[in-house]
């Protein structure tokens, strides 16, 4: 007796033959051209791309890289805007080269997927074709009755494990028997009771196998899950749920999380202490149980197993379970290439609850509850959503740009000057320069000068830009000047301030000098004794005396001063009053009194 089951797997790589397809300088190439996944596994999908780097005398910039289906109407849709698609597409690109990775497969999935990418050319778009065929399928066990046993309730079987997509080379198997590992080839004969199940799985991949099929009988023991994988937001709840049959009536049942390294052995979560207070288990109904974690945590990121154990028969705990993946929120609003439409995308979309909600300016916008926001999209207005009360950061349009200059002022000519753009948008902006209203090449947010020259003198602004609006900054006026004329104009002013010292310095000077001019003038007492003198001493007719006064250093006590004149021819009786006479360096002869004034 056959039994067909579709289950889970990862991804099987067919051909690894690359799609390369372009012309002119334009091109996409795709590796590998065929993939096949199983359901429930995730798949990525690699592509690099190539463009001219000029064209009419412009760098080409690529603005906008995404994925869509051939499947799909005639105007591409991002991948990430298509609501059968929220919460289950990554993409991971850079140097020029782009990764699609869609996880929790599913058999609509099978379609063949394209990459595009968009530059600031006016036809400069590329879409690589013939794209990346995906089929997803599923793995399965085919069950061959061979002779029955010497039991009433048993058979001889052959099972067998297979796919739709065989892989390439053949890998080995693993399977599980009533929940336990067991490794053994692609298909293998035993015999099996009305108690046993069996599933499988590709070696490397255990954690994605068949749905467990009875081989004698319908009543074996055996569980399904009903989700392998769940993502749910830190501080939230989570309901993990199973299906399970029990040959006999089972005498115990109970959660656990897998064998981790922090955690070897296997504890109920009921009485384990790190879910106190946290945990709950139910059953709704006869054959299903479910486990509620509350107040979730980020190392609640774990697989989780259930088991029964009867009085006869126990299912074994290393079946694989449903894997929780507890995150941040992350809630984001993507623009669609084919219009104003924006789609709110979560890295955990909970099944079953897709509800969301739009804000305007941070006001709801009432009515709007799907993942897509088609109304119209104002550039002055922001715009954000929120799933499951987890808000996303709000998108707009860039603000005016601001510009500022390396170098405020002249600018010397082959000196270094450089542009800053900045502007404040989500998405982030795409900048463009201008002078005096002609495109430049730049369109990176500086624009840098190595060695200026004078005719790049002029008006500069620059705009920046996103897929909701588009601003311009204010002009900012660069003026290169010759080196020469700033070396002249600097020495005319170092001259200036050189006449201006020394001006104040002999200003200074001559006051000083007047001023010891001052200090030295006569004494009275003095003025008085040479006027005596001179009464005293008998006029000649035929001669002039001559008296001079000198001063001596300010530091001596009193000033000496003594009579000189030139030598005269004197009375016998008088020269033994005269002293004597003693030539100066100069030449010049002195006649000093012998007596102090």
């Amino acid at each position: 007796m056959g039994l067909r089951e579709a289950a889970s797997c990862f991804v099987i790589f067919l051909l690894s033959v690359s799609v390369v397809q372009g012309a002119d300088g334009w091109g996409v190439r795709c590796t590998p051209t065929q993939i096949c996944a199983v359901k429930g596994s995730k798949v990525q999908i690699h592509c690099s791309y190539w463009h001219p780097s000029r064209i009419d005398d412009l760098d080409v910039a690529v603005e906008q890289t995404y994925w869509f289906t051939k499947g799909q109407d005639s105007e591409p849709v991002d991948l990430r805007a298509a609501s059968e698609y929220t919460g289950r597409v990554q993409y991971h690109c850079g140097n020029k080269a782009c990764t699609l990775t869609i996880t929790d497969l599913r058999e609509s999935d099978s379609d063949v997927y394209q990459f595009r990418f968009i530059t600031n050319q006016p036809t400069g778009s590329f879409t690589g074709s013939p794209g990346v065929s995906l089929s997803v399928t599923g793995v399965q066990v085919i069950s061959t009755e061979l002779s029955a046993c010497w039991r009433e309730d048993c058979s001889w079987s052959r099972v067998e494990c297979q796919t739709s997509c065989p892989p390439t080379p053949s890998p080995s198997y693993i399977w599980y028997k009533n929940g336990k590992k067991t490794p053994e080839k692609k298909s293998y004969d035993a015999s099996f009771y009305s108690t046993d199940s069996i599933s499988c799985a590709v070696r490397g991949h255990e954690d994605f196998p068949s749905a467990p099929v009875c081989v004698h009988g319908n009543s074996c023991d055996r569980v399904n899950y009903i989700d392998r994988n769940i993502c749910a937001f830190k501080g939230s709840s989570v309901d993990i749920s199973c299906s399970y049959n029990s040959h006999y009536d089972p005498i115990t049942k109970s959660w656990f999380v897998a064998e981790q390294l922090y955690r070897p052995q296997a504890v109920d979560l009921l009485k384990d202490p790190e879910f106190t207070h946290r945990v709950q288990v139910l059953e709704p109904e006869r054959g299903r149980s479910t486990l509620r974690i509350m107040n979730l945590r980020l190392s609640d990121s774990a697989q989780y197993r259930f088991t029964f154990k009867s009085q006869w028969s126990e299912w074994k705990r290393s079946f694989p379970g449903t894997t929780l993946t507890v995150t941040d929120p992350d809630v984001q609003v993507i623009w669609s290439p084919i219009g104003p439409t924006l789609t709110c995308h979560s890295s955990c979309l909970l099944s079953g609850r897709p509800y969301f909600v739009w804000y305007k300016n941070g006001t709801e916008i009432h009515g709007e509850t799907s993942p897509t926001f088609r109304g119209f999209l104002h550039p002055e207005n922001s715009y954000s959503c929120a799933y499951e009360l987890h808000h996303s950061s709000p998108v707009y349009a860039p603000k005016v740009p601001l510009v500022q200059l390396s170098q405020p002022g002249d600018i010397l000519k082959g000196s270094s000057v450089s542009l800053t753009c900045s502007s404040d948008a989500n998405p982030p902006p795409a900048y463009a320069w201008y002078k005096q209203n002609q495109t430049l090449l730049n369109r990176a947010a500086q624009l840098v000068f190595s060695s200026i020259p004078l005719s790049d003198s002029g008006e500069y602004y620059c705009t920046a830009e996103n897929a909701l609006g588009k601003t311009a900054s204010k002009r900012v006026l660069i003026n290169v000047k010759c080196a020469w004329k700033s070396a002249v104009t600097g020495t005319t002013t170092a001259l200036l301030l050189v006449v201006i010292l020394l001006a104040v310095f002999l200003w200074i000077r001559r006051n000083k000098s007047f001023t010891q001019q001052r200090e030295c003038g006569e004494r009275p007492e003095d003025r008085a004794q040479i006027s005596a003198a001179a009464h005293t001493q008998p006029a000649e007719p035929h001669h002039d005396v001559h008296y001079a006064s000198i001063c001596f250093s300010q530091n001596r006590a009193d000033a000496i001063y003594s009579n000189i004149g030139r030598v005269q021819p004197q009375r016998e009786t008088e020269e033994d009053d005269i002293g004597q006479l003693q030539p100066d360096s100069r030449g010049i002869d002195y006649l000093f009194n012998d007596k102090w004034s």
